[in-house]
Order: C-alpha cells, then structure tokens, then sequence
C-alpha cells in the first residue's frame, strides 16, 4: 500500500494540484521585512512564519532523528525566530500592534538559552545532545563561608582538652601506659648496665658503679673556674665559675663607696680636684 507522500507524487495527483492553483499566483514571502509596506501583509507573513515554527518544534521533540537532523531543525527554529522578530517591527513600523510586548510567549519560552549565550536558544531533544546538556548544568552552590564571629561561638572548654578526663576513661589508660613505659625504660637501663658491667670485667658496688654527678673531674679545672670546695667527706661538692670576694673586700668597697658619696655631697669641685692631684703625687 502506497504512503500518502507517494501518493501525492502521482501524475493524477500532480495534475490535480495543477489545475486547483489554475489562475492563482502564489505569492512568496519577502525576504527581506522593510520591502513590505502593506500592514495586512506583513501580519500574515508573521502568521506564516508562526506556523512554521510551530511544526518544526514539534518535529524537534523526536529524539529519534538524529544528531544532525536535531541540530539542522534548532538551527532553522532560531532563524524563524529571529525572522519573526524582524516581521514584529515592521508591524509596528506600519502602525500595527507591538506584538514583541502584547503577543503570546509559549514559542519562546519552550526554548532554553545557555548561560552567557543570550539569543540562541535549544528546543525539545536539542536539549539533550552532547555537549549542550553540560552547559545546562548548574554547579553547586558552595556552602557560605562562617565568618569568625560563629565560629568562636562553637568554641568551649571541650575544644581545649579542659574537660577530656572528666569521663573517667583516660586518665586509667594514661596510668596504664605510663606503668608499662617505665617498666621497658628500666629493664632497658639494666640491659645497657649488665652489657657494661660485663665489658669492665667484673662486678661492682652499685654506689661505686654510679657516677656522681656533682663531681668535677681534674681535666675540667683551670685557673679560670676558681678554686674547688670540698666537703666535710672529702668529696668535691661545689665549683666557683667566677671569683668571689671576701668579707673583708666587701667591707672596704662600702668604706669606699660611703666617702665617695660624703665627698660629692659636702666637698667642692676645687677641693676635690687638689685632693686627686695630692693622691696622685703620693702614689697613692
């Protein structure tokens, strides 16, 4: 059974259409919207563009036509549109209404326009063909930043460690651990004093054997470091680093210091100066 487009393909069907148009001039749409200068015309080259419109929007929802025919229908869309745009002033050029204003919307707004790409808009299944549906996805909103006001009023003794043994679990574990690290530190002393005690050769009194910490060796000692104390055992207990005046100097460095303090207060400069002259003729 033959198509209904094979069917109008025929002669009969040729020679049909032939003589219905037999007398009639059909006229074709400017090509231009500013060679129309008739109002009537120009509103129906608008309803024509309209209807053409409408069908290949509708042909455009078809996601089984393929890549190609999608894109080549989209793109004839935006040309209508952009068409239908141009016929829009043109009426109102003429006197007519502003359709841009009061006409009907829904052809535009079935389109969706890309971010950043005003004008071109994707209609039905053009939506969805690679490469366009990532650039109607939206990214996610980041979280707003706190600002430093909030944050330190989630701050409390909590987030110091103030109150961490408060719950009765730490401090056992911390006792616990602490037991067992000094028991490994001191099996690990007597391994290190058995292993030297076995180096020596023999085995000595434990007071002979720790060394006394307070004791300066002779190769230490100098001129320098002063003169070393002993203790009433004999052991060396005490090391002067600096020289350390006797009762004696410190009992003439006051006398000193007192007449130095009696002649600024009560002697005059002249007095003072025939003073220093007469000490340093005397030697003294």
């Amino acid at each position: 059974m033959a198509r209904n487009a094979e069917k109008a393909m025929t002669a009969l069907a040729r020679f049909r259409q032939a003589q219905l148009e037999e007398g009639k001039i059909k006229e074709r749409r400017p090509f231009l919207a500013s060679e129309c200068n008739e109002l009537p015309k120009a509103e129906k080259w608008r309803r024509q563009i309209i209807s053409e419109i409408s069908k290949k929007v509708a042909q455009i929802q078809n996601a089984g036509l393929g890549e190609f025919k999608i894109r080549d229908l989209n793109d004839e869309i935006n040309k209508l549109l952009r068409e239908k745009g141009h016929w829009e002033v043109r009426i109102k050029e003429l006197g007519g209404p502003d359709y841009r204003r009061v006409g009907p919307k829904m052809l535009d707004h079935e389109g969706k326009e890309v971010p950043g790409n005003r004008g071109y808009k994707y209609f039905g299944a053009a939506k969805d063909l690679p490469g366009v549906r990532e650039l109607f996805e939206k990214e996610p909103v980041p979280a707003p930043r706190k600002t430093r006001g909030e944050l330190m009023k989630e701050i409390d003794a909590d987030y110091y460690g103030y109150r961490d043994e408060d719950d009765g679990v730490l401090v056992p574990l911390e006792q616990e651990y602490e037991k067992q690290v000094i028991a490994e530190a001191v099996e690990k002393w007597k391994a290190d004093k058995e292993a030297r005690l076995a180096v020596g050769g023999g085995v000595k009194d434990t007071e002979e054997e720790e060394e006394y910490i307070y004791a300066v060796r002779d190769e230490e000692s100098d001129d320098e470091m002063g003169e070393q104390m002993e203790g009433e055992d004999g052991s060396q207990a005490f090391i002067a680093h600096v020289p350390v005046p006797t009762q004696k100097e410190i009992e003439e460095a006051l006398v000193r210091r007192k007449k130095m303090e009696l002649l600024q207060k009560y002697a005059s400069e002249s007095l003072m100066a025939q003073s220093e002259e007469a000490k340093a003729l005397l030697g003294l």
